[in-house]
């Protein structure tokens, strides 16, 4: 019997959805028969692993140290395969400029930016309204802010909480768009609409606060392309396993709509809310199947 650690919480600002994530993930495993140890990943992570001995990690943490290469090269150097993406994938995704970068030279269309440091703001720098101004390494909306053409707001107005620099881009007006890769396949991509200004914190994790429509209701062609698009996101980082990629479709001029990629997510949420899970089960693929997949898709880089 496979020994599988879920690795949750963390300290990150996403703690509360990677127990939540983790939690449901170790229920699936166990009823697929795995040993399963749950562990919430405190910063003596590997004195805890060196003493569970896991024969896999299942990484359900979300948010910095979980997400960004850290607990990655730490399950490197122990030799302990882990889910979802390697070091340096996992790194450069959660580095927003870094992935825009990847993307355009991959031929995706990723909206204008730039970034400012907290400097930049004291010395009255402006960026031309809508914009959207965004932590460069959260996840999960943590810290986004959208500021639209009628709102008395500068940069100068904004709470900065999140480090010395942010990401400040062009605001893209349309449809949320979000496609699942798994492995080498694109799954398939859901439409968000949110009841408030944009798929935040809050719409991610709170019932009620967001529809989901999957299939995303958009042109057949459009849909192809979405997918096509998920998928070489998926591939341009070096992602393995699962993978999200938020999209905006911006269909609201005259001509044919158009795609950006806003960012891809190398360990998407696994809670009862996400939309990884509801892809998949559109597929016909349960929530059990899927963990199974993932922890049998594990591995090490090296």
């Amino acid at each position: 019997m496979k020994h599988v650690a879920v690795l949750m919480g963390g300290w990150s600002a996403e703690r509360e959805v990677s127990m939540n994530s983790g939690i449901g993930c170790a229920e699936a495993l166990k009823a697929c028969g795995y040993q399963v140890t749950s562990i919430d990943a405190g910063r003596n992570i590997a004195e805890v692993l060196a003493k569970v001995k896991p024969d896999v990690c299942f990484n359900a943490l979300h948010g910095r140290y979980g997400e960004d290469g850290f607990i990655q090269g730490l399950l490197e150097i122990m030799g302990i395969p882990y889910t979802h993406s390697g070091v340096l994938a996992s790194a450069v995704a959660m580095d927003k400029p870094v992935a825009k970068h990847l993307f355009a030279d991959a031929g995706l269309t990723c909206a204008e930016g730039k970034i400012f440091t907290r400097k930049d703001i004291e010395n009255g720098a402006s960026y031309p309204k809508p914009f959207v101004v965004k932590p460069l390494n959260e996840g999960s909306s943590v810290g986004v802010t959208i500021i639209l053409d009628n709102e008395n707001m500068s940069l100068a107005d904004l709470p900065w909480t999140f480090g010395e620099k942010v990401l400040v881009e062009t605001y893209i007006p349309g449809r949320e768009i979000q496609v699942a890769v798994m492995g080498d396949v694109a799954l398939g991509a859901v439409e968000i609409k949110p009841l408030g200004r944009f798929y935040d914190y809050e719409a991610k994790y709170t019932a009620g606060k967001a529809s989901h429509l999957m299939p995303a209701p958009i042109p057949e062609e459009d849909y192809a392309e979405v997918l096509r698009q998920g998928l070489v996101a998926h591939q341009a980082l070096g992602c393995r396993g699962v993978s999200r990629s938020d999209f905006r479709f911006d269909d609201t001029g005259d001509g044919p709509g158009k795609l950006y990629i806003l960012e891809t997510n190398t360990q998407p949420g696994m809670t009862s809310l996400s939309l990884v899970p509801e892809i998949a089960a559109y597929t016909g693929m349960n929530f059990e199947e899927l963990v199974r997949w993932i922890v049998e898709d594990a591995s090490c880089d090296r």
